[in-house]
């Protein structure tokens, strides 16, 4: 089933230290958000974009996008103050149901694999989300004193892509500014409306690029991708 992706691209990445957008930074002399951007242009199920920017940045992903081809961009949006608003301010600009995933520009490692087993559960539940076990022990604590070690079988990291009906995606945006919430994910929206979000196992490969330690792991995890062909 087609789909459409939204894309917050907006953040200023400040704790990249790159001075700038961290997705104009580059991977093998690529910038990152092309290296996401190419997982959807190239998927056929994929049926349009939706980037959301800081107008300011708006020339240079003009720039990125006629360098590299990529023609299924269909929307840019502006940015809001926080990444929930982004998203929504993406949900606005769609006009007929369907499939959305939402997916950070900063995760270029997504599989195709993982996206359609995304929209294949979205198709039949509303709402499902990436996410992989947690490896490592969990502790609560209250002043650097531990209070309580997390039960870690039942604990998932999630990821995105994140995979919704529309309808479900911007009554739960509705719903969150009609209640001033802010969430940590969209999920966590869908979550308080309330509807049932179903995991799909992801790949650990799927790392977020936060940090500059981060990018040392991307070139790696680029590396062991050309080994394995």
């Amino acid at each position: 089933m087609a789909y459409q992706v939204i894309i917050p691209a907006a953040g200023q990445g400040k704790r990249m230290g790159a001075g700038r957008n961290k997705l104009f930074l580059t991977l093998e002399t690529i910038p990152v958000l092309i290296h996401t951007l190419r997982v959807f242009e190239q998927d056929t199920e994929c049926s349009g974009i939706i980037l959301s920017i800081h107008p300011q940045d708006k020339e240079s992903f003009n720039e990125l996008l006629t360098e590299y081809r990529i023609s299924k961009v269909t929307h840019l949006v502006h940015g809001g103050k926080e990444r929930q608003d982004s998203v929504y301010n993406g949900v606005k600009v769609i006009q007929a149901d369907g499939i959305v995933l939402v997916h950070d520009g900063a995760r270029p490692f997504v599989t195709l694999d993982t996206v359609h087993e995304l929209v294949k559960a979205a198709e039949s539940s509303g709402a499902a989300i990436a996410a992989v076990p947690v490896k490592d022990t969990i502790k609560k604590a209250e002043n650097l004193l531990v209070s309580e070690t997390i039960e870690r079988s039942s604990l998932w990291a999630v990821q995105t892509p994140q995979a919704f009906r529309v309808s479900i995606l911007r009554k739960a945006h509705e719903y969150a500014v009609e209640e001033q919430f802010t969430g940590t994910d969209d999920a966590s929206l869908v979550e308080r409306l309330p509807h049932k979000v179903v995991i799909i196992e992801g790949d650990y490969d799927n790392i977020k690029l936060t940090t500059p330690e981060d990018m040392f792991f991307a070139e790696a995890i680029l590396k062991k991708r050309k080994q394995l062909g």
